[in-house]
């Protein structure tokens, strides 16, 4: 991509649109477009038809999605399914009616077999049955990856799809209803911390930034002491608990975000679907072209629970619902293939943990 280069970064707004901006800038990329909604609802093929009518953008990174944890995910199936597939048909089908010259789409781990080996291999896409708690957006996020491939082989586009592990970082979601397992971890300890320290001011401040349920900081203490409870953060005298999901022996890998932005951008200046063609043929076919983006390192969900209690300075009991679903038991990343083409991670979890507390408090 030349410096001057128009860019277009869908949800821009969000984890890893957010990362995107900050990386491209840092870059030296100047002419970088965006849309927010309600400016664009990127659901509506009129909408996005008429975005690349008026901007025809040269490159695409599509980081727009619905995203969410496991309650998120068991709650709204129907959202998740339909509108990411929504988005995604919408970008690459008009990236290719308007001649962008790359697109990069972004998907997620759980893309991969429940109970595939370890650590995941991209040949491993679609060799036995999902995860049930997060099947709508996987299969949404399958799609993707397969009409990016499709396009390419019918249309001779340069549409790359890569599988980001799990993320972290400035901009997350922290939404106690919505949020991923490590954002929720560090709210949820962070507000048991306060407790704690019967810091009610930070406590109202938290809850005026990022209201619960229609609670915010204008509410009385009982009222807010039961959302908080609601989401596992009692108080019993002076005694504070937080109680999670599961059973905390799932494994789980963490990626900073400001890494996946840099992973994006080096594979769309380096990396073209031609040579992930070379890399993966078998006998004729083309698939499986997808890149998994990873530290190739992972730690249980209780020792991940123990590290981010640790950074905040939270000092109460953890406590585990195991009538509560674990979800996938591991979801490592097999980064290999990123790695050979000249790509690692820098960033520890240890020192990305720190970062993010910092940012967020």
């Amino acid at each position: 991509m030349n410096k001057d280069a128009k860019i277009y970064v869908a949800g821009h707004t969000g984890l890893v649109g957010s990362a995107l901006m900050r990386g491209l800038e840092r870059h030296g990329y100047t002419n970088i477009v965006t849309r927010d909604y309600p400016g664009m609802d990127l659901q509506s093929q009129v909408e996005a038809e008429q975005f690349f009518q008026e901007e025809k953008p040269e490159y695409v990174f599509l980081a727009a999605a619905k995203v969410g944890g496991i309650m998120a995910n068991t709650t709204y199936r129907a959202d998740f399914i339909y509108e990411n597939i929504q988005i995604q048909n919408n970008i690459i089908h008009f990236s290719y009616e308007y001649g962008v010259k790359k697109l990069l789409f972004l998907g997620s781990s759980c893309i991969y077999p429940k109970n595939a080996p370890q650590p995941l291999k991209e040949e491993f896409l679609l060799t036995s049955e999902l995860e049930y708690t997060n099947e709508p957006y996987a299969i949404a996020k399958i799609a993707g990856i397969k009409m990016c491939e499709s396009y390419n082989i019918q249309y001779d586009t340069n549409f790359i799809s890569v599988m980001p592990t799990n993320l972290y970082g400035p901009g997350d979601n922290y939404n106690l209803e919505t949020s991923h397992v490590l954002p929720a971890l560090i709210r949820k300890f962070h507000l048991g911390k306060c407790l704690e320290e019967k810091d009610w001011d930070s406590i109202r401040l938290d809850f005026d930034r990022r209201p619960v349920e229609g609670i915010d900081g204008q509410n009385k203490d009982k009222e807010i002491l039961q959302i908080l409870s609601k989401y596992g953060i009692a108080i019993d005298g002076d005694k504070v608990s937080v109680t999670l999901w599961g059973s905390g022996k799932p494994m789980r890998e963490f990626l900073h975000s400001d890494e996946i932005a840099d992973a994006c951008i080096f594979l769309m200046n380096e990396i073209d679907f031609k040579n992930l063609v070379r890399i993966n043929k078998v006998e004729g076919e083309i698939r499986n072209t997808h890149i998994n983006i990873g530290t190739g390192v992972d730690q249980t969900i209780r020792e991940l629970a123990e590290m981010v209690s640790s950074t905040v300075g939270f000092k109460g009991q953890i406590l585990w619902d195991s009538s509560k679903p674990d979800g996938t038991m591991r979801k490592l990343m097999d980064v290999s293939k990123i790695s050979n083409l000249g790509w690692k991670a820098q960033i520890s979890l240890k020192d990305g943990l720190k970062k993010v507390y910092q940012q967020y408090n």
